[in-house]
């Protein structure tokens, strides 16, 4: 009787420590969707303010996306992606610049255009310039290139972009605030 008693206090012991771990994982994810949630709302709602990503300059309407080379580096091989820009270059802070350009009357995607984009660090320190190649993605043209953004630093960067018919290129600034 004695062992039977035990068994019960001993299982009862285990059933005890699986809800109790049940309780603490129920709470632990309700807190990662909590603090996903605001962050994901925090981030959504400060670009969308500031429009710190899109411009319009002389009817050119320009959206600009800067994005991690790693994720152009994690397609297969046979994705279009992998190869553009001679492929991804390797590295902890290497990223791709993209950029898409409209007819800011008419909505018309601009497909031939001339992009050149100058990248530079706080007080222009370390100024480089790109040429942003076109880019046949789901049949749409954008244009990009990779670059280096070392650390967490607010670059500049300025496009040119020159679309024939056009007598001069249009100049478009960004700020970007780099955050590893």
């Amino acid at each position: 009787m004695l062992h039977s008693r035990g068994h019960r206090t001993e299982a009862a012991a285990v059933a005890l420590a699986r809800e109790y771990r049940s309780v603490w994982r129920q709470c632990l994810l309700t807190l990662l969707a909590i603090a996903f949630m605001t962050a994901f709302a925090t981030s959504h709602a400060s670009a969308t303010t500031a429009d710190e990503n899109y411009r319009v300059v002389d009817d050119l309407a320009v959206y600009l996306g800067i994005l991690p080379a790693a994720m152009v580096r994690g397609h297969p091989k046979e994705h279009p992606e992998t190869s553009m820009h001679d492929g991804a270059t390797s590295g902890a802070h290497q990223y791709h610049i993209v950029v898409a350009i409209f007819d800011a009357r008419t909505g018309a995607r601009i497909e031939n255009a001339g992009v050149k984009a100058t990248v530079s660090g706080l007080g222009h320190v370390g100024t480089k310039t790109i040429e942003l190649q076109p880019m046949a993605i789901a049949e749409t043209i954008t244009y990009g290139n990779f670059v280096t953004l070392l650390g967490t630093d607010r670059y500049d960067i300025q496009l040119q972009i020159s679309v024939p018919g056009r007598e001069h290129p249009v100049r478009v600034g960004f700020a970007y605030q780099h955050t590893r």
